[in-house]
C-alpha cells in the first residue's frame, strides 16, 4: 500500500483525520503527532519522516500562519516571505531528492485581523491578517508554478462558505471545514500518486 505524508500547522491537524478516513484502504496516511508550525520546523519534520520512511510517495504540505505571524516584542514577521519561500522551496526539493512526489496547500484565509492561542503548548499566540495570508500564498504558488509542484487550492474552497468554515477564534477550522478541505486533499492524494 502506497504511503502519504501530510506535514503542516494547525490546519492540517484539523483534517488529517478526515483524510486518513477517506482514503483507508488505499494508502497509509502519515502525519507527524505535533504542529508543523513555521516552514522551517516542517522541513525538519519531514526530513525525519523521510529517514525513517523513505518509501513515502506522496507528500501534502500547507504551512504560512507561523511564518507570517509577528508577535510582540518582534516588529517584522518570524520569517519575512523570502524567508518563508526559501524554506518551501528545499521541503520541495528534498522530497523530490528522496523519490516523493510533492502538492502544495495555499493557507487558508481569515474574516478579519485578530489573534488566536497556538496549540503547542508554548502559549503562544498567532496573529492574523487576511492580507498577511494573501501576500504568502501568492510569493508560495510563484515559486510551485516555477518547480512544476500541483497546488491545492484551500483559500479558494474556503472562500466559498460566508464564514470561511471558521472556528470562534477565526483561526481554526471549524468540523465542517476540516471535513470539506480533507476532501480535497484526498481528491489531490488520489490524482498525483497516480501520475
Amino acid at each position: 500500500m502506497k504511503k502519504i505524508l501530510l506535514l503542516g500547522d494547525s490546519i492540517r491537524m484539523g483534517y488529517q483525520q478526515y483524510v486518513k478516513e477517506a482514503l483507508t484502504g488505499e494508502y497509509e496516511v502519515r502525519y507527524p503527532e505535533d504542529n508543523g508550525r513555521f516552514a522551517a520546523y516542517t522541513l525538519w519534520q519531514l526530513n525525519q519522516e523521510l529517514k525513517w520512511h523513505p518509501d513515502i510517495e506522496l507528500v501534502h504540505f500547507n504551512n504560512g500562519y507561523w511564518d507570517m505571524n509577528v508577535e510582540a516584542p518582534m516588529t517584522e514577521a518570524i520569517h519575512p516571505v523570502e524567508e518563508y519561500v526559501s524554506f518551501l522551496r528545499r521541503i520541495v526539493l528534498l522530497c523530490r531528492q528522496c523519490g516523493a512526489k510533492v502538492v502544495f496547500a495555499t493557507s487558508v484565509p481569515v474574516l478579519e485581523d485578530g489573534a488566536a492561542g497556538d496549540n503547542t503548548g508554548v502559549q503562544g499566540t498567532i496573529n492574523y491578517k487576511n492580507e498577511w495570508v494573501k501576500t504568502y500564498n501568492a510569493a508560495a504558488v510563484a515559486l510551485m508554478e516555477e518547480l512544476a509542484v500541483p497546488v491545492n487550492d484551500l483559500y479558494a474552497l474556503c472562500m466559498e462558505h460566508e464564514r470561511r468554515y471558521k472556528c470562534d477564534d477565526l483561526l481554526h477550522l471549524t468540523e465542517e471545514g476540516s471535513r470539506r478541505c480533507a476532501a480535497q486533499v484526498a481528491e489531490f492524494v488520489r490524482k498525483y500518486t497516480e501520475q
